[in-house]
């Protein structure tokens, strides 16, 4: 019998991780279908960075699985992740100051004529090439690619760390508070490029304080509480009230 595609992209069960006698993650469990996009809110110290650490590959859980398309993917470190096609940006952005923006774009998929370790020579050409085809899948416009990134602005470091992880990977996309550090025109920017990744149906897990846009972007809320997932929502079904008094617990 052929074996029937799964409809999830993600799937966690009974997910924990403890600090010593810290319990920071509780039989954390949680699914993700093909296309959607997905927020995860919460005070801080509830969970969530934890919870997607433990799905990259940054730390090991203490318990639970995970799986990935289907087949379980308990990785022991974000390369695993990246190769199976898991692209984070993190709020630190990963990205390097004195390196110009087509060597970060590469950042550890160096295109080369010939590889012998130190001896290795740049295709710096076919790169910046690749670069500018990457970064338009996501309408991101940089006119010097030569430019290094120490030079911008907080808003298109952004969009070029979300434009590399888009670029890279069309089957799942983490961003951790994408928005957190921007002004109200580059956060615009950003939540446009979001917005594109939706209508090509990649499948898009946010991490977000920013409830307005929380609400204008994800198709579900998932709400975690001192280390629990306590509720997962359709955010056509709550409204803003709702979801802060699962966040403090005002509502069980």
């Amino acid at each position: 019998m052929t074996k029937q595609p799964t409809p999830y992209v993600l799937e966690t069960n009974n997910l924990c991780k403890n600090y010593g006698g810290i319990e920071a993650l509780k039989n954390a469990s949680f699914s993700m279908k093909k296309g959607e996009t997905i927020a995860i809110v919460g005070d801080n110290g509830a969970g969530k960075s934890t919870f997607v650490k433990n799905i990259t590959g940054v730390e090991q859980s203490t318990s639970g699985t995970v799986r990935f398309f289907g087949e379980e993917a308990n990785f022991e470190n974000p390369f695993e992740a990246r190769r199976a096609g898991i692209e984070t940006v993190y709020q630190n952005l990963a990205l390097i100051d004195f390196l110009n923006v087509t060597e970060n774009m590469f950042l550890g998929r160096e295109l080369t004529f010939f590889n012998f370790g130190l001896f290795s020579w740049l295709n710096k050409k076919k790169m910046k090439k690749e670069a500018k085809k990457l970064l338009s899948k996501t309408n991101v416009h940089i006119n010097n690619l030569d430019q290094k990134l120490v030079n911008m602005s907080g808003g298109q470091r952004q969009c070029i760390a979300i434009a590399r992880a888009a670029g890279w990977g069309e089957k799942l996309i983490i961003m951790d508070e994408p928005t957190a550090a921007l002004g109200v025109k580059e956060t615009s920017a950003v939540e446009q490029i979001i917005q594109g990744l939706k209508e090509r149906q990649i499948p898009v897990l946010i991490i977000s304080h920013n409830l307005r846009q929380v609400f204008d972007l994800a198709d579900k809320i998932c709400v975690f509480r001192q280390g629990k997932i306590v509720s997962m929502m359709a955010t056509k079904d709550v409204t803003e009230e709702q979801v802060v008094s699962k966040i403090t617990g005002a509502i069980a």
